[in-house]
């Protein structure tokens, strides 16, 4: 490379993309609404919705660029119940509101795995 086109480089411009700086405010905008959750497929698909054109690829490549990482929330670890126990009886039928002290006394049962620590 000539040194007078690296200095007339040097020199230059900086040009702001208006267009591309929109695109990166929108995809931040979908990723910041969907709490961290949503993936490029899910991006691309919200700003789409909004009227700009944005393929699952490039959604990618700009939550690359912009440093957004997709996180799911993990699972409940354990079910709750369908139906209540066959030897247990609910007598309160999930009724709470009681009047008096010592009226109603309940317990909690807590799911542990013996040898599994949390």
């Amino acid at each position: 490379m000539h040194r007078s086109s690296y200095k007339y480089w040097l020199k230059r411009k900086e040009h702001i993309d208006a267009d591309f700086t929109i695109l990166c405010s929108e995809v931040k905008a979908a990723h910041r609404i969907s709490n961290g959750s949503a993936g490029a497929r899910t991006i691309a698909q919200l700003v789409t919705n909004k009227g700009i054109n944005l393929s699952r690829y490039r959604a990618r490549n700009l939550m690359r660029k912009l440093g957004l990482l997709s996180c799911q929330q993990p699972k409940h670890s354990y079910r709750k119940a369908a139906q209540e126990h066959i030897a247990i009886p609910n007598t309160l039928n999930r009724q709470f509101a009681v009047t008096q002290p010592d009226q109603v006394w309940c317990g909690d049962v807590t799911y542990g795995v013996p040898g599994v620590q949390h």
